[in-house]
């Protein structure tokens, strides 16, 4: 019995290892595990063993069976692992998984903090949901100045909530620096890069984008300083065939004002759908008013510096090369467009 059980199993083996297709291996299984098969007739025949060796011969049996089993299973294993990697040629080279970058506005961030880590700018971020009295009243704008209407600000309070007033989602990032005087750390060399919220949306204009606020205060800090860094920035950022200029304005946290134009990038100063008349508007820029200065407990009579504000997006825009027609292709999330950069 014991050589018959073994034979048997061996006979399985050889046969299921010769199976070209899984049909086969399942037919040679038929035959050697079926109800009709060639094991169960040498279980039957265990009952005519005497008493005494029926139950070693029943061990062995149940032994075989599982033994052949197990191998049936590795085979069929194999067999669809083989089917798999069929016609596959290992020595090709792979696939290259396709992987993501980062959105152009954060790259121009990055960019942006680089430029002025180099003259000893440090950057901050402050919240973008903002008390009024550091968006507006800290910064020498009167209860009835425009730029609080609700047409232009994101008000979350009708009525004031604590002694600084409403809440609102800060409208620019200028609301950061009377926070960074109430550091008292001199000098203060600041740049504030955070979301700001207003109520327009045009070809230059998003109701949600970023800027970027400069702020220098020390004893000595005049116009020719703020002349300075602004001619750095742009040469570093937009490229050396761009012209930046300066125009008097009026902004009521800065006195003397200006606003900063650069050359637009898609016309290259022409006028075209974009800047009408060839410049393109970055932001505001002056020296920082008296007042301001005493909303933020510094003495103006010691001290003195200047400000900047530019939107990162528009700022982008007018990049080199780019030439972005409108700034608001910069969140659709069309990847035909971003992955260009």
């Amino acid at each position: 019995m014991e050589e018959k059980l073994h034979q048997l199993k061996n006979d399985f083996i050889a046969k299921l290892s010769q199976a070209k297709t899984a049909e086969e291996a399942r037919n040679f299984e038929i035959e050697f595990l079926g109800r009709k098969g060639k094991l169960t007739a040498i279980l039957r025949s265990i009952a005519g063993l005497p008493d005494a060796d029926r139950p070693k011969a029943g061990q062995m049996a149940n032994t075989i069976k599982l033994e052949m089993e197990l191998a049936m299973k590795d085979r069929m294993d194999a067999m669809e692992k083989s089917s798999d990697t069929a016609g596959i040629d290992a020595t090709l080279p792979g696939i290259i998984p396709q992987t993501g970058h980062l959105h152009l506005v954060t790259q121009a961030i990055r960019e942006i903090n680089t430029i002025f880590e180099k003259i000893g700018f440090y950057t901050v971020s402050y919240p973008e949901v903002e008390w009024d009295w550091y968006a507006f009243e800290s910064l020498n704008m009167p209860k009835e100045h425009p730029a609080r209407d609700e047409w232009e600000t994101f008000f979350i309070d009708k009525l004031p909530v604590g002694p600084k007033g409403l809440r609102i989602l800060t409208p620019h990032t200028s609301s950061g620096q009377v926070r960074e005087m109430e550091k008292k750390q001199f000098p203060i060399r600041m740049i504030n890069i955070s979301k700001c919220y207003r109520r327009q949306i045009d070809v230059s204009h998003v109701p949600m984008f970023h800027q970027f606020e400069g702020l220098m205060i020390d004893k000595g800090v005049n116009i020719t300083h703020l002349k300075g860094v602004l001619d750095y920035f742009a040469k570093s950022f937009f490229g050396p065939n761009r012209v930046a200029r300066i125009r008097p304005y009026h902004f009521q946290f800065t006195e003397p004002s200006f606003e900063v134009d650069i050359s637009c990038g898609v016309c290259l100063g022409k006028g075209c759908n974009l800047c009408k008349e060839g410049w393109l508007e970055l932001g505001g820029a002056g020296m920082v008013h008296p007042n301001v200065l005493k909303a933020g407990k510094i003495d103006p009579k010691k001290y003195s510096g200047f400000a900047f504000g530019w939107g990162v997006e528009r700022t982008c825009m007018m990049k080199a090369g780019l030439q972005l027609p409108d700034i608001r292709i910069l969140y659709q999330n069309d990847l035909r467009f971003l992955q260009q950069f």
